[in-house]
């Protein structure tokens, strides 16, 4: 018995993944067994020999998963209609170790969508860390940045890790403490 919950899981095809919480790219070889500890906003946690890692959505057919679709915008999509999916795509973002996405985790501080010299649409998002020195902080940050990256008529997104002001557990939502069991 491996000691740790999760659903098994066998890799079909060799896969870049990363070590959580360290933050170092590995390959997981094609018929490697684990076990899936968390699925949540398109990403992986594969329990493996003692050891998590992460696995990008855009992999998920290494354990024969789909990977999530791509968000979508009506024609003629308003600002206030990208700034909502905006939102949703961020909260799909979540954080490899606690079941919480970033924005209900309160790592988001800021949100904005601009216009360049040429009117394209552009984004930019300063967040934080739970921790300032998480290994896992350029991972999350490069996911923020892809799935805002992903949302049609976005021609550039820029994510920003600040630490000013240091996070703290009063800046999760209700739900997240409740989650987390931090109330």
């Amino acid at each position: 018995m491996h000691g740790y919950g999760g659903q098994p899981v066998r890799f079909d095809r060799d896969a870049e993944v990363i070590m959580i919480p360290a933050g170092d790219v590995v390959t997981i070889p094609v018929g490697t067994v684990g076990y899936l500890t968390q699925s949540l906003g398109g990403s992986f946690t594969i329990y493996i020999e003692g050891n998590l890692f992460r696995l990008a959505g855009e992999d998920a057919d290494a354990i024969g998963r789909e990977p999530l679709p791509t968000p979508v915008l009506p024609e003629n999509a308003t600002d206030e209609d990208v700034e909502k999916l905006i939102w949703e795509q961020l909260g799909t973002c979540y954080d490899p170790e606690i079941p919480v996405d970033v924005v209900q985790l309160g790592l988001i501080y800021r949100c904005e969508l601009k216009h360049n010299d040429a009117g394209e649409r552009i984004v930019e998002v300063d967040m934080t860390l739970t921790a300032p020195g998480c290994g896992m902080g350029d991972v999350l940050a490069a996911d923020v940045q892809a799935k805002v990256d992903m949302i049609p008529s976005i021609v550039n997104v820029t994510v920003n890790l600040v630490f000013d002001p240091p996070w703290n557990f009063e800046m999760m939502s209700e739900a997240a403490r409740l989650e987390t069991g931090m109330m």
